[in-house]
């Protein structure tokens, strides 16, 4: 039945209909209605400290996020970053050095916009910098326990175990390790990227980016009304044409040039931006979305246009642009949605919007960052130009630094530890209340809260012990450290799948019940499933940080093996020689 389960939930986040959350509420469903988990311990998963310390991590991360001390820095140093590989180097270790001591998509989200202004200050392909960044937030989430949510989980299994978990900076010796690896291999490995990619424009260029499909719409009042759709292509010289127009509710119809146009209808044109730019000023008339809803009655000078990337856990997500009703909830107009590189031709209502895609957004310029931050999109703008509270920008940092001292030295124990400084940051004004709350990952919470008791019962039925046994028999064909590479490889294959939550809930169990069958340490093998389940760099879709840099840096899927696969090699080589050193296997 344990299996059933597992192998209907495999099979639903591999088709991505439904949200992974809402699969593990299923699960968890499922395993009550088959048994497997008892009713009394349903709900053990919500009240388990990985939940809480998984929740006071990203508060902590949102405090630092609003901090603009790093953005200065990242300025400071730009005169001295001369060469594409030297900004590549810089910004990736910025990244992994953060990821160590913050939830790893928490510190890319810090220097993505400030990598985007760098790129195009210095006319490096932004395509260049980003995939080497989110890789090195991977690496750097290996350091500490609160890195990556992985690390978390495969230290509460070996506390069920041994009655300890992982302490803090147990995971250094070997993170360290891998990470230094990864970064000497970025520096160079970001040449094995196309060099074609292109990433998204600034809002300034949001309509002076190659041809492409925009669509316009007659007003009252415009001198084309009534006038030949061969007129109105005659007025930019043939070099836009009307490619469709929509009338009588919406209807499409392919014109010819003897086709007459009327007040409200609406035109697809394509062709030349620059041309297109003059011929909407010349024709009067309306750009969809443009001078619409609350917008249009502000004076210029506050009316603010902002690119941003469309987050992961958006609730923009999935919904088309037609059932987002951003000008009645938020103030904003979509001008535009680009991905990967590339200008949507569709209709801007039709488009469903997904994680990775840039918004062009006009709206209010003083209720802007309130909106994006609603909405769960990261502006592309340059942190590092703010200005701010000195002491506020100090302040989670300082927060962060007492309480990583408190952790590592044992004075408290990690849960109550990150509540507080959680806690904190609210008290001392970093973030508002609503803000906390905005930042706590409420997906990935459900998620753990219910798969928990879900991979509990993997073990309580014996089926981590029956999956062990059936890899027990290749291990034990191989030699020790073997052993320990293929327990990373499977948590790698299966993370692009799972999400590596759920991958590490599953495999660590089963990790240390092989680990016992073929008479070694669990502690190994479970450092193994975290480096697997946390380092997924051949797809953009195993985690967070790989979907972020998706759209902004132009990428397709097949980019990332090309840097992703001998990085890959180079961590399984690296774990598989580091850690039998620091956790010896007998």
């Amino acid at each position: 039945m344990v299996f059933s389960i597992l192998g209907i939930a495999l099979a639903l986040f591999v088709w991505d209909r439904f949200r992974y959350d809402l699969v593990a509420l299923l699960a968890l469903v499922a395993a009550l209605a088959c048994g497997v988990v008892p009713v009394a311990d349903a709900f053990k998963g919500f009240s388990d400290q990985v939940v809480v310390i998984v929740a006071s991590a990203l508060v902590i991360s949102a405090g630092i996020g609003k901090s603009g001390l790093i953005g200065r820095a990242v300025r400071h140093a730009e005169p001295w970053l001369t060469s594409t590989g030297a900004r590549v180097a810089a910004l990736t270790a910025g990244v992994t050095v953060l990821s160590a001591l913050m939830k790893n998509i928490g510190a890319l989200a810090i220097f993505l916009p400030m990598a985007v202004q760098v790129a195009r200050r210095s006319d490096t392909p932004v395509a260049a910098l980003l995939m080497p960044m989110a890789f090195g937030s991977l690496v750097g989430g290996l350091v500490t326990l609160v890195g990556t949510s992985p690390n978390i989980l495969v230290s509460r299994v070996r506390q069920e175990i041994t009655g300890e978990p992982f302490a803090m900076f147990d995971f250094a010796p070997v993170g360290l390790a891998i990470a230094a690896a990864a970064l000497l291999f970025l520096a160079f490995g970001w040449r094995l990227l196309p060099r074609d990619r292109q990433g998204q424009p600034s809002a300034a260029e949001a309509f002076e980016v190659g041809p492409y499909m925009s669509e316009a719409r007659v007003p009252e009042g415009s001198p084309m009304a009534g006038k030949t759709v061969a007129e109105l292509e005659a007025l930019a010289e043939g070099e836009i044409v009307a490619v469709a127009l929509l009338r009588e509710g919406g209807r499409r119809y392919a014109p010819s040039g003897a086709w007459r146009l009327f007040a409200g209808d609406t035109l697809i044109l394509q062709g030349d931006p620059h041309r297109l730019t003059d011929l909407v000023a010349e024709a009067k008339l309306e750009l969809a979305g443009a001078n619409q809803g609350p917008a249009k009655d502000l004076p210029t000078e506050e009316v603010g246009l902002v690119e941003a990337v469309v987050m992961p856990e958006s609730a923009l997500v999935g919904r088309t642009a037609s059932e987002l009703r951003l000008r009645e909830a938020h103030g904003l107009n979509l001008l535009a949605v680009a991905r990967r590189g590339e200008r949507i031709g569709a209709r801007l209502r039709q488009v469903r919007i997904r994680a990775g895609d840039v918004l062009a957004l006009q709206g209010p310029a003083g209720s802007m960052t309130e909106a994006l931050r609603a909405l769960e999109c990261l502006p592309l703008v340059d942190r590092g130009t703010g200005l701010g509270q000195k002491r506020r920008d100090i302040l989670p940092l300082v927060l962060l630094a007492a309480t990583m001292a408190l952790v590592g030295f044992g004075i408290l124990p990690v849960a109550p530890a990150f509540f507080g400084a959680a806690v904190l940051t609210v008290l001392c004004g970093v973030l508002t209340l609503q803000e906390a709350y905005e930042a706590i990952d409420a997906p990935i919470l459900v998620l753990l809260a219910c798969l928990i008791p879900v991979s509990d019962a993997v073990a309580g039925t014996g089926g981590a012990q029956l999956i062990a046994g059936g890899l027990a028999q290749v291990a034990g064909q191989l030699p020790a450290a073997g052993a320990l590479a293929l327990v990373i490889v499977v948590a790698m294959a299966l993370t692009p799948f799972l999400n590596n939550a759920a991958t590490a809930l599953i495999m660590a169990p089963i990790a240390a019940d092989l680990a016992v069958r073929i008479g070694l340490k669990p502690d190994p093998f479970l450092m193994a499933v975290a480096i697997g389940c946390a380092c997924d760099f051949l797809t953009p879709i195993g985690h967070q940080c790989n979907t972020l840099v998706l759209g902004p840096g132009g990428y397709r899927f097949g980019d990332y093996w090309r840097l992703g696969l001998p990085l890959s090699v180079i961590v399984v080589a690296v774990a598989t020689l580091m850690i039998p050193i620091v956790w010896p296997l007998r």
